[in-house]
């Protein structure tokens, strides 16, 4: 069973998938007033503005956390660009909307940021999961 929260201001909601943390910090050290893994709930949605918060969720590299805006009938959050960053001694991520074919044939979309795994010792391919950790991964 997944684990999905979600927390909203009344304007956005802010979705959040356990399952799919691959603790990059990202959301912690982007908007650190919002984000606290040590608090429950360890999202204070109130404690910033709305663009901060949609600039910050956009900047999570395995999708855990996404968004949607409360007033719109599409409760999807934008596309993005389709541009590729690889991270030093992790992940290669890749911005935008994807259409990945796994090896046994299930096809799924990806929108927003993707993480890749580079090491080889994920548990999730071809998905980082945070391995390269635990592996001292370089490159």
């Amino acid at each position: 069973m997944s684990k999905t929260k979600e927390y909203t201001n009344g304007e956005v909601s802010v979705v959040w998938k356990a399952e799919k943390c691959i603790h990059s910090a990202m959301c912690v050290k982007g908007l650190p007033n919002v984000f606290q893994p040590k608090e429950r709930p360890w999202i204070k949605i109130d404690s910033s503005t709305t663009d901060k918060i949609i600039e910050t969720v956009k900047k999570c590299p395995s999708g855990a956390l996404s968004y949607y805006m409360n007033d719109t009938e599409d409760k999807t959050s934008e596309t993005l660009e389709t541009k590729i960053e690889v991270l030093e001694n992790g992940p290669l991520l890749i911005y935008g909307t994807l259409k990945v074919t796994h090896k046994d044939g299930k096809k799924e979309t990806k929108n927003k940021t993707t993480a890749f795994c580079r090491c080889g010792a994920s548990q999730n391919k071809p998905y980082c999961d945070g391995a390269h950790i635990k592996q001292d991964f370089e490159g």
